[in-house]
């Protein structure tokens, strides 16, 4: 069974575009960011749970691919889903679309951290809704 597609909307705000009325190449790697806390919440395990609890998960590679370019209040839609869940490590796919078109497509890989920054098990809980056999369906 594949994994969920979780989207959320959000607007380019003026604060996100440069001189030339572009979105600056960095806000994509927020609006991942967006993508993959609006996931896990949507998944039932919410990032401010999965800190309380003592674990941590930082970007350990990414990659973006920018196709077109985004102008102040272009609406967009980020679709994220998991591509792989290892013992330590997920993965995550991007798209963020406008208009229903792809504008960019990007990914992260993220490794589980404990208190004392060292590498541990994603947490059973956290793996178990990440699994594609727990996944929901596309929503």
């Amino acid at each position: 069974m594949p994994w969920p597609v979780v989207a959320a909307l959000e607007r380019v705000r003026y604060a996100e575009t440069d001189r030339m009325g572009v979105a600056y190449h960095s806000n994509f790697l927020i609006w991942f960011e967006i993508g993959r806390t609006t996931y896990m919440r949507e998944v039932g395990y919410a990032y401010r749970e999965l800190e309380a609890a003592g674990y941590f998960m930082p970007v350990l590679t990414f990659h973006g691919e920018l196709r077109e370019s985004l102008r102040y209040d272009d609406q967009i839609e980020i679709r994220t889903r998991v591509t792989r869940v290892r013992s330590r490590q997920v993965d995550f796919a991007y798209e963020i679309l406008r208009d229903g078109r792809v504008v960019a497509l990007g990914s992260t890989t993220h490794i589980c951290l404990d208190r004392d920054k060292r590498p541990v098990a994603l947490p059973s809980a956290l793996r178990t809704l990440l699994e594609p056999s727990s996944a929901a369906v596309d929503r």
